[in-house]
């Protein structure tokens, strides 16, 4: 198959749902020969950081000389995105023969019925299993697509396992207290494989460490090991308070690996230095003195983190900005617009290009009534006419756009790339 031809097909496996088990990812693995046992993993779980302490820890294996294979999900604007080795995402050709390779073994699983055709998800995840052991990487960092137990990406059997941060999100999947939640995120927790932990809530972190100790699996804590001040935590040039904890995960994992991993204090503090992680604070400078910065702060808990954003980026502009804000779900649309109304001059409401996404006219009711600035709807196309343009704003304005990373994936597919992949398509719909 050509790239239309394969795009095509996976958007006809995408179109079947979501599953959520890993039989068919067990059956799939097995017929491909078990290629996620070729190299060392680390399997990365949460509800917020996962993606930012994949990034960390790629820069830093990299910088001590490691082939490097990171597998994470949702992309932003292309499909090769989510698996990457040494930060060079999977080309059109090489996405079209890894699915070819993927495709007849999973024809196969559906021959007596159709329904075990794996998933989207899974044909991306095997892709990624496979690419990393043709490159031969040194080491894979591989990040739990929604939840944990029942994930696809836990047929691995990592040498480390790390779960970033537990929040209020998924929640209809994943139950509806932090505790439950955290249940599902242990899940990747395997029998005498250490883990280590971020600075969780004392119910996330008491259900853990149950789990762990049944499983005789060491725990190694951000807090008890680095304190609890994240001021003295390693500093990162991704921007926030949050990221300084998400530095402190990942420098806390390359310890409980230095026997097998060597990593020197000059080599992770340049890396951290120079860690790349797109639409997490990121920031453009526009023409009239205006910064664009994409911020993919999607949930409850990255919303406090925005919260904190923001309010620094009031102390240093001593201005209010506008910001754009877009979601998936009623629940998630509310936080990121109770922390916009306490920040923003005008309020800009755009709808991720996505099935789940939150109206025009829920958004606009849960705009909480106090905001005296202005709001109004928006198009991407328009917010963003060309390449590098940006019509918001006047002379010395910031704009933030927030919300759901797809949302973010479209604005920098309009704004930084001089060709539109046409690739939200396949997003995965939660």
């Amino acid at each position: 198959m050509d790239y239309v031809a394969t795009k095509a097909y996976l958007q006809g496996l995408q179109s079947t749902g979501a599953k959520y088990g890993i039989d068919h990812m067990r059956q799939l693995a097995a017929r491909l020969g078990h290629p996620e046992r070729a190299y060392p993993v680390i399997h990365i779980g949460g509800t917020n950081g996962k993606g930012s302490v994949c990034a960390m820890l790629d820069a830093i294996y990299r910088r001590m000389g490691r082939t490097v294979g990171m597998y994470t999900s949702p992309h932003l604007v292309f499909l090769g995105e989510r698996v990457q080795v040494n930060r060079r995402p999977l080309s059109p050709e090489e996405l079209c023969r890894y699915v070819e390779l993927v495709r007849p073994h999973a024809e196969a699983m559906a021959k007596d019925d159709p329904i075990n055709i794996p998933s989207y998800f899974e044909f991306m995840t095997a892709a990624a299993f496979l690419r990393f052991k043709e490159a031969k990487v040194d080491l894979a960092l591989i990040e739990v697509g929604l939840g944990g137990r029942l994930d696809a990406t836990n047929v691995v059997q990592p040498q480390l396992c790390v779960i970033t941060s537990i929040g209020f999100d998924h929640m209809d999947f994943l139950g509806d207290t932090l505790e439950k939640i955290a249940v599902e995120k242990a899940g990747i927790i395997k029998p005498g494989v250490p883990v280590v932990i971020g600075r969780l809530p004392p119910e996330a972190e008491e259900a853990i460490r149950a789990i762990a100790q049944e499983r005789h699996a060491p725990v190694h804590s951000v807090r008890e090991v680095l304190g609890e001040n994240s001021k003295y935590y390693p500093p990162t040039c991704l921007a926030g308070s949050h990221q300084r904890i998400n530095a402190a995960t990942a420098t806390l994992a390359t310890r409980v690996l230095q026997k097998q991993f060597p990593v020197t204090d000059a080599a992770l503090a340049a890396a951290l230095a120079e860690v790349d992680w797109p639409a997490r604070w990121q920031k453009f400078f526009l023409p009239g003195g205006r910064t664009l910065i994409l911020d993919a702060s999607h949930n409850l808990e990255g919303a406090h983190t925005l919260d904190e954003n923001l309010a620094q980026l009031r102390r240093e502009t001593g201005k209010a900005p506008i910001i754009i804000v877009g979601a998936l779900g009623e629940h998630r649309a509310k936080a990121l617009l109770d922390v916009a109304a306490r920040h923003a001059q005008v309020i800009i409401l755009l709808q991720p290009n996505q099935p789940r996404a939150t109206s025009f006219e829920v958004l606009e009711k849960l705009v909480p009534a106090n905001f005296t600035g202005k709001v109004q709807r928006g198009l991407v196309v328009e917010a963003f006419p060309k390449p590098g343009e940006c019509a918001l704003g006047q002379s010395g304005d910031t704009i933030v756009a927030t919300g759901s990373i797809y949302l973010l994936g479209e604005i920098l597919e309009r704004f930084a790339h001089p060709i539109l992949a046409g690739e939200g398509a396949l997003q995965d719909r939660l």
